[in-house]
């Protein structure tokens, strides 16, 4: 089993997920006592969370460079990103660093298309959802078409996240939100949601959605233990 590296802290709420989750899919599949193999670097999200409002997106990539680096330095043999929006970073990271990547888009994306399905809805931060990064990749990679929320919908969902997920607070209000959001969406066609934000899982699961509900944060961790152990 290749040694894992974990990139977290956008938020340790969402990574403490991650760290479980993976450990739990090495138990299942070899048994026994086995756990994971594992580096993990934390940064420090207030800092990520100003620059990424700041615009400063030459910063946040020296920061996930350098943070990538260490975790390869300390023995990782993979690098798995706790977190959507961080991925815009991908290309730069991989021009830094020998080890490969489980990009989580990627690993969404092969859940969505083993179910058929051709069009979802993408829920996130306000970067996720209207930068290229992720939705671009999931169109010109594997065909898949994307729409997001418009409008106040959009912002909402965005302010959710920053002022109460990510500090671990879950409103039924905000989870009302987002329903109804998720509503709209489907009326647009999504034949399936994208919960494109490691955090919203903590406030939205299944049994809230009358499509399939693709949980990011539990995709990327299972494939990133396949790639683990190589199967």
């Amino acid at each position: 089993m290749k040694i894992i590296g974990l990139l977290g802290g956008m938020s340790w709420e969402s990574s403490l997920v991650y760290y479980k989750i993976v450990n739990e899919k090495v138990k299942e599949k070899l048994g026994g006592h086995h756990s994971c193999e594992c580096v993990m670097y934390s940064v420090d999200f207030d800092i990520i969370k100003k620059l990424q409002f700041e615009g400063h997106w030459e910063e946040l990539t020296r920061i996930m460079i350098d943070a990538a680096k260490k975790i390869e330095h300390g023995g990782a043999e993979m690098l798995t990103i706790c977190t959507n929006t961080m991925h815009k970073m991908v290309p730069d990271i991989e021009r830094n660093i020998s080890i490969p990547i489980v990009h989580i888009a990627d690993a969404t994306a092969e859940v969505i298309k083993a179910r058929g399905i051709k069009k979802v809805a993408l829920l996130g931060t306000r970067f996720t959802m209207e930068q290229d990064f992720y939705k671009g990749r999931l169109v010109e990679k594997h065909g898949i078409e994307v729409v997001i929320p418009e409008g106040n919908d959009l912002e909402q969902v965005h302010d959710i996240i920053y002022n109460e997920l990510v500090l671990g607070e879950i409103k039924q209000s905000s989870k009302e939100i987002y329903k109804q959001v998720i509503k709209r969406l489907i009326k647009r066609g999504a034949e399936g949601v994208i919960l494109g934000c490691t955090e919203i899982p903590l406030l939205i699961q299944q049994e809230d959605c009358s499509v399939p509900v693709f949980d990011t944060t539990q995709i990327h961790a299972e494939k990133t233990v396949e790639f683990a152990i190589g199967f």
